[in-house]
């Protein structure tokens, strides 16, 4: 049991009322645990503070706030000892909802306070930390133009929204994906690149069953290039996250798995990652084996010791 915590609280994160947030929080850990607060601004950022916090012998770095708050914060953690515990306050919560922590603010901390922890995969993004998943193409402008005052009157749907708005003007791009082992040239309307991911991230739900902690990036294409090819393309996806089966009835969905992938397009297209556009393509993108230790709720390590077992009884097979 840590005896106490760096806490990064961001300030704008959600739809909350951010000062009785942090009351919870505190209520809830303080009497177990001392807690350091610092809260994010526009000039001192998660990552400055975790790495201050690493500076100043944090136990551990609790952060609250939404993905791209988390994803900043991870960065300065990979390859250390030092766990993270996360409080999720943001839109979407993807981070929380795709290893099953818990998103109440109560049960969230009651995670971190049983100590428990986990190491994950997390990844790079053109030298920036990945602890979810960047895409190219349709859902990185679906995300920029998803406004700050639609999230805040629709939450998560102003993504659902902001996609089928999007649908209307689908365009496609040429592109060259590298793995260590093939090269691939395409045409597509969508890329996307993940370490780890709910399904309500239907783009990225072509291999299905993302694990987190296998070592691997999982890539989905969509070549979709007319409305209708792009809903068809969506639907099976949609089915592929509920099923846990990978698409493999579809001409216009591919997907592949490699610990390093790097992605031209022709022409350049704009790239979100964790939530967040950060640019135009090509990326290069590399997975960083288990280098995140978070504290995990029972669920996750559960399954994790089920997916290890699960990967050694097929090894096995494999060698008879």
């Amino acid at each position: 049991m840590i005896q106490s915590a760096y806490l990064i609280f961001n300030p704008v994160a959600g739809q909350g009322d951010p000062e009785r947030e942090l009351t919870m929080i505190c209520s809830a850990l303080e009497s177990k645990i001392q807690l350091d607060v610092h809260k994010t601004t526009k000039e001192v950022d998660a990552d400055q503070l975790a790495q201050q916090a690493i500076e100043a012998g944090a136990e551990a770095i609790i952060v609250s706030g939404g993905d791209g708050t988390i994803s900043a914060a991870a960065n300065a953690l990979i390859d250390s000892d030092i766990p993270l515990g996360i409080v999720s306050r943001g839109t979407a919560n993807a981070f929380a909802n795709a290893l099953g922590l818990p998103e109440d603010i109560e049960q969230a901390c009651q995670t971190i306070l049983r100590g428990k922890t986990k190491q994950i995969d997390v990844a790079t993004c053109n030298d920036k930390p990945m602890v979810l998943l960047a895409g190219i193409g349709f859902e990185a402008n679906a995300i920029e133009n998803a406004s700050r005052d639609m999230k805040n009157r629709l939450g998560r749907l102003a993504y659902v929204f902001s996609s089928f708005r999007e649908l209307r003007s689908l365009e496609t791009f040429d592109a060259v994906i590298e793995t260590p082992d093939k090269v691939i040239e395409l045409e597509a309307s969508a890329i996307t690149v993940a370490n780890a991911a709910p399904p309500t991230s239907i783009l990225a739900q072509g291999p299905a069953g993302i694990i987190a902690d296998d070592g691997e990036l999982d890539l989905t294409v969509i070549a979709a290039s007319s409305v209708t090819t792009a809903l068809s393309a969506g639907f099976r996806l949609l089915r592929s996250a509920i099923n846990n089966d990978a698409v493999t009835d579809s001409e216009d969905i591919g997907f592949l798995r490699a610990s390093e992938i790097t992605i031209k397009t022709e022409p350049p297209q704009k790239v979100v990652l964790d939530g967040e556009i950060i640019g135009t393509t090509p990326v290069e993108i590399k997975c960083i084996p288990l280098g995140l230790t978070i504290f995990a709720s029972d669920e996750l390590i559960d399954e994790s010791e089920e997916t290890i077992a699960q990967m050694a009884e097929a090894e096995v097979k494999q060698r008879r």
